[in-house]
This record gives structure tokens, C-alpha cells and sequence, in this order.
């Protein structure tokens, strides 16, 4: 089916989750200033429908994680994917734009590829085929048009696992870049009476209760080590709203002096004001990358995802790992996840050392190893264009 010629593009949007709706809402953005009078439709947040979308229900109704929590909602789930897969259908866009949640997503795509085969369907952000469950590449080619990756090794992955094509458009983070290199942490340091005296250590047990449950432990054991070996530190937790309460009551143990921040600018002047960082594995450590702060990184699953750890068959866990190929920064994960091995990593990187060096010479590939040269946003809608208009 052929678009007219003078009726603008039109381009339908899922996005699943928080992190979806502000990829989304970027994307809309580019799409606009390169197609003014470009029009949206599908399903998001509150950053989308600020750029123009008329959501088709509360993404609050699909922004659901964990097994138990999706068993709990499912009726309604499959109701909504039966519906905005039949509003993709019967909207004909020019094409379809699937961003992340992929439980959902791919459900939809899938339901419109069977009614409408000609129809182009983008998926925005990989799933963790590189990770586990990789059969899952493969098997996209039956619905996925094109992979807007936003790691750089991720097209690789999919060659290798015979998934669809895949182009590396780069992570929203390096958009921000500038503005993390342009805060000052001097205000930052001198609210929280910081001095030059006693090195500041970052701390960052994750963002959901579960996490910081997990890590809570040998987080609070290691600085205990610290404390015995003779350091002396002022701590910094950046937390989120939705943990601030638990991370507040359980600082209070803490051995050193600990400030806790929420606001976002706070979070990244106290990676710059850091002289180490001990974090969860997951996207901060791209952002404790891009802002220079060297690293060990951790983490410990529940019992039900030890059951699968032979279905993850990364090289490395830590995204900042990931994108230079290489073991730069520790990953004591499970096992090793414990004061023993968490301290003496730390230690090395609170001072002059080797190992520390080694890291800041890593740390300073790692915006080269993301870089594209084009804007992640503009280069994810000049691929949605290509599609749209083919």
C-alpha cells in the first residue's frame, strides 16, 4: 500500500515503560524537525503525548514488571496488546515504531505483521538477545524490519545470531554528554561540607527494592572492610523517589558520614566529585563511564534467576565492559559479591594507583566507543524516514 503523495507521514509508537516514553518522546522530536507536519498515534507517557501523541490508554496499564506482577495483570495485558495491536491496523501508518518492553511490544509487531505484511515495523532498543534467551533474534526476522540499537556491539550480536538488520543510532546518554561536562560539582561539595581531606566513594545499590535488598548486605559489609583497614570517606547515595524512604532509614548504619541525592544534576556532580564508585550492574554504569568516575562494579540475583544463569552467556555483564570489549572495570557478581573481594577493589581506586590509572586510560575511550557522529535521536528518525518514505 502506497501513501499518497500529499498526505503527511504518518508514524504509530509503543512504548511500554518510563524509559520508553522518553526514547519515544526524543524520537518524535527529530521526526518533527526533519518532517514538520509529521503526525503520531499508538501508546505512551507523559513525555510523549508533551510531543504530540494522543496516548491510546495510560501506559501505567502495560508498565508492569516481574513475573508475578504480569501473571497478576494479565487479562488486561493481552487485551491491550489485542488493541493497540488493531489501532496500528486500522490507523494505516507508514510505519510502526516498537520502543523496548519487549513482553509487549514484540506481541503487538508480531499480530501486525500477520494482518499487514507490507507494513514496516522498526523495533527502538535491542533486546538482550547478546545475554540470554538468543534464539529470541532469530526469530524477530519474522516482524522486525530494522533494530535501532542503542549499544555499539549489539549489530554484531545480531549478524551472529541470525537476527534482523540491525544499525548502531547510540544511547540517548551521549546527547547529554555536554550537559554532564558543563555541571559544576563545587556547589554540590560545598553544600554537603565536603573537604578535600577524605576521598568521596559513590554507592549505588539500584533503583528497585529488590535490588537494594540484595546488595544492601555486602554493600554495608565492604564499607565495614574499608572502615577497618583505616579508610576514612564521606559517602554519596544517589537514589530515585520510589527508594528514597529505604535508603534513608538504612544509611543511618552506614560507618562513614553519607549524603543522600535525588535530584538528577546532583547525581552526576557527585560522579564527578567521586574518587571511585561501588555499583549495581546496569545502565549507571554508562553514566559513571561518561562522566570519568572509575568503578567496581556488583550485583546478586534472586534464587528463581539462578536457575537460568546458564542461559546468560555474555562475555561481560557491565555495560561499560560491553562497549570497549574488555574486562576494564571488576565485576564481582554473585559469588564474589562479597567484602572479601568488594574492598580490596575499592581500595585499589581510592588512591594513585595502578589500577586506577589503568581504569582512567578505559574511561576515556568509552564516549569515543559510543560516539556515532549524528545525534542518537536524529539518527533513530532518519532510519524510521527511510522506512516511512521506501
Amino acid at each position: 500500500m502506497s501513501r499518497p503523495p500529499n498526505r503527511p507521514l504518518r508514524v504509530f509508537l509503543v512504548a511500554g515503560e518510563h524509559s520508553g516514553d522518553a526514547l519515544g518522546a526524543r524520537l518524535m522530536m527529530a521526526l518533527t524537525a526533519l518532517r514538520p507536519g509529521i503526525s503520531f498515534s499508538g501508546v505512551g507517557g507523559s513525555r510523549m503525548e508533551a510531543a504530540g501523541l494522543s496516548s491510546l490508554f495510560p501506559m501505567s496499564d502495560i508498565a508492569i514488571m516481574g513475573p508475578a506482577a504480569i501473571i497478576e495483570h494479565l487479562p488486561q495485558l493481552l487485551r491491550r496488546i489485542r488493541e493497540t495491536a488493531r489501532a496500528a491496523i486500522e490507523s494505516a501508518p507508514d510505519v510502526v515504531v516498537i520502543i523496548d518492553a519487549p513482553e509487549f511490544t514484540h506481541r503487538v509487531a508480531r499480530r501486525v505483521r500477520k494482518a499487514r505484511p507490507d507494513l514496516p515495523i522498526i523495533d527502538y532498543v535491542s533486546p538482550s538477545v547478546w545475554a540470554w534467551r538468543s534464539w529470541r533474534a532469530a526469530r524477530m526476522r519474522a516482524y522486525v524490519d530494522e533494530v535501532l540499537a542503542l549499544l555499539p556491539f549489539e549489530p554484531d550480536a545480531h549478524v551472529r545470531l541470525g537476527g534482523p538488520l540491525c544499525t548502531y543510532v547510540g544511547h540517548p546518554l551521549i546527547e547529554r554528554r555536554h550537559w554532564i561536562n558543563a555541571l559544576d560539582p563545587q556547589g554540590l561539595k560545598d553544600r554537603l561540607r565536603l573537604t578535600d581531606t577524605r576521598p568521596v566513594l559513590l554507592v549505588l545499590p539500584g533503583s528497585r527494592r529488590s535490588e537494594i535488598a540484595r546488595l544492601w548486605g555486602p554493600f554495608t559489609a565492604t564499607l565495614e572492610a574499608l572502615r577497618a583497614t583505616g579508610h576514612r570517606l564521606d559517602l554519596i547515595v544517589p537514589t530515585v523517589e520510589n527508594v528514597r524512604d529505604l535508603v534513608d532509614e538504612r544509611v543511618k548504619h552506614w560507618p562513614f558520614p553519607t549524603h543522600v541525592v535525588e535530584d538528577e544534576a546532583d547525581k552526576f556532580r557527585a560522579f564527578k566529585l567521586a574518587q571511585a564508585a561501588l555499583a549495581a550492574s546496569g545502565t549507571v554504569t554508562l553514566e559513571l563511564a561518561l562522566a570519568g568516575c572509575p568503578m567496581v562494579v556488583a550485583y546478586r540475583v534472586d534464587r528463581l534467576a539462578l536457575l537460568f544463569r546458564r542461559l546468560v552467556k555474555p562475555p561481560h555483564f557491565a555495560l561499560a565492559n560491553l562497549v570497549l570489549g574488555e574486562r576494564a572495570f571488576p565485576e564481582l557478581m554473585q559469588e564474589s559479591c562479597v567484602p572479601e573481594e568488594l574492598a580490596p577493589a575499592l581500595a585499589a581506586l581510592l588512591n594513585e594507583t595502578p589500577e586506577r590509572a589503568r581504569q582512567l586510560e578505559a574511561l576515556a575511550r568509552v564516549p569515543e566507543a559510543m560516539s556515532t557522529g549524528t545525534p542518537p535521536a536524529i539518527a533513530a528518525a532518519m532510519r524510521v524516514l527511510a522506512h516511512a518514505e521506501r
